[in-house]
């Protein structure tokens, strides 16, 4: 599909420790922006979510406490996903 983009259109995707918006916290973040001359840029980052990611979700994204535990967390890394 080829898209005319007038500006960036940037698609996000997020893992998280579960479905729960009030509760659960991201673990990792990935954006894709897309140029209007049809360039990409991609960035991911991984994230501590400040709690323990549940077994079940683990399993699902393969990511596992160990994985995130020396990552900065959501806050320390706003600026830089806003940017």
């Amino acid at each position: 599909m080829n898209l005319k983009l007038y500006k960036p259109l940037c698609i996000f995707d997020l893992e998280t420790t579960g479905i729960n918006v009030g509760k659960d916290k991201i673990v990792e973040i990935c954006i894709l922006k897309v140029n209007p001359d049809a360039s990409r840029e991609s960035k991911t980052w991984r994230v501590n979510p400040e709690m323990s990611i549940p077994v079940q979700s683990s399993e699902i994204l393969g990511i596992y406490d160990e994985d995130v535990k020396d990552a900065p967390t959501f806050k320390e890394i706003a600026s830089k996903v806003v940017e």
